[in-house]
């Protein structure tokens, strides 16, 4: 899952940084994803592993990292099974 994870946020983070060079646990802000390119990366998200992210979840911590994200989309797939 989390090459998957990393490709979405390849594409639709915006980061100036290769995603390939980046620790799991690095942060995508820091990295230089702004707030708009959060959504935009959570709708590709919600998309690609047909899931849909209850509003407890809209933080910037859930989107802060690679990590992050795969263990966000993790608990959804697992609760939507």
């Amino acid at each position: 899952m989390i090459d998957r994870v990393r490709a979405l946020v390849s594409d639709h983070a915006g980061l100036a940084t290769d995603v390939s060079s980046l620790a799991q646990d690095a942060d995508l802000y820091r990295a230089g994803m702004s707030s708009f390119a959060s959504v935009q990366l959570m709708l590709a998200l919600e998309e690609a592993f047909d899931i849909e992210f209850p509003e407890t979840m809209l933080s910037p911590r859930t989107f802060s990292s690679l990590s992050a994200i795969e263990a966000a989309v993790a608990q959804l797939t697992s609760t939507a099974a």
